[in-house]
């Protein structure tokens, strides 16, 4: 079988593309707005002559390359239970319709769509209806189902909604298989930037945090100091604990700590590339051209590597029979 090229859009710093490439396939451009990320993109995946079709809205579907797949994390502030759920009346909500655009005018056989699990009973389940019925009317199958990426290869709990679609002249006898779960790897692999920084566990606001109405009494300090890669989430009020996971990866949330030789370290931008599916190598090119508070907020916004791996895998396969 032929290698399938795909556009990687609303690329982001590109986990899904490389997700696809190690599923064998090749990446024939990208479309990304923000400089920050376009920035690390380059640097994640040497792309810094490679055509950046910028815009969305505003591309030319005659003046993009032939392709297979279409990838794309599609905006999700729309529909996310964290934002403010305004789905279609977003103009972030609308970018499906412009990829839509695209799928219909280059006929592309295959897509692969991502997005936050909320969109799935978001206006009580018509938004989702909506999007899918709009797909089916340009000649589409398409199957859909929530994946949680600590299920896929990496120690991070991320719930979200994959979309796999198939022109209908393009459906074969047998059936697409979404990829099976696979076992959890180790959270030690994955916490391992010797040079993070260490919370003072002295700090008076880590001491106000610690003795609020929400976690006073719950926590004993010396008890999570004994236990190395012991996970804690430092949300908002309440502290919670992980054991060999951690919790979403989020744009503007950095309060993931962990526990490693009886000190309380932070979770790094390269830590967070990493649990996000990214190899050691580009994972460190990445931590020592880009700041750290950007990495872990690009990480937190960016497509789980093995999960569209498999996806990609299991679509080359169902195309293979």
């Amino acid at each position: 079988m032929k290698q399938l090229k795909f556009m990687d859009f609303c690329a982001g710093i590109g986990g899904g593309r490389l997700g696809l490439e190690k599923a064998g396939c090749v990446c024939m451009g990208f479309s990304e707005i923000m400089a920050s990320s376009i920035k690390t993109y380059n640097v994640l995946h040497n792309t810094k002559d490679e055509k950046n079709f910028g815009d969305l809205t505003k591309i030319n579907p005659k003046e993009l390359p032939n392709f297979d797949i279409m990838l794309a994390g599609f905006p999700c502030q729309a529909f996310s239970i964290i934002g403010q759920r305004k789905g279609f009346e977003d103009e972030r909500g609308q970018i499906i319709y412009h990829l839509i655009k695209i799928l219909k005018h280059q006929k592309v056989p295959y897509f692969i769509l991502e997005n936050v699990k909320g969109l799935i009973n978001h206006d009580k389940g018509k938004t989702l209806i909506t999007i899918i019925k709009a797909l089916e009317d340009v000649g589409y199958y398409v199957g859909w189902k929530p994946l949680n990426s600590v299920d896929y290869g990496v120690p991070q709990m991320r719930e979200r909604i994959y979309f796999i679609g198939i022109k209908k002249d393009k459906i074969n006898s047998g059936k697409y298989k979404w990829p099976e779960q696979v076992p959890l790897p180790k959270i030690e692999r994955y916490l391992s930037d010797d040079n993070s920084s260490i919370l003072n566990i002295n700090d008076k606001g880590f001491q106000k945090y610690l003795s609020n109405k929400y976690n006073k009494n719950n926590h004993d300090l010396n008890k999570i100091l004994s236990e190395d890669y012991l996970v804690i989430d430092t949300r908002q009020s309440d502290l919670r604990i992980y054991r060999n996971k951690v919790p979403t990866l989020r744009t503007g949330r950095h309060g993931i700590l962990y526990v490693k030789s009886g000190k309380i370290k932070k979770l790094s931008g390269f830590e967070s590339l990493l649990l996000q599916g990214f190899d050691k190598e580009r994972a460190k090119k990445a931590s020592e051209k880009i700041v750290d508070s950007k990495l872990l907020s690009q990480a937190g916004n960016a497509m789980t590597v093995n999960v569209i791996e498999l996806l990609g895998k299991s679509l080359i396969e169902y195309i293979g029979r």
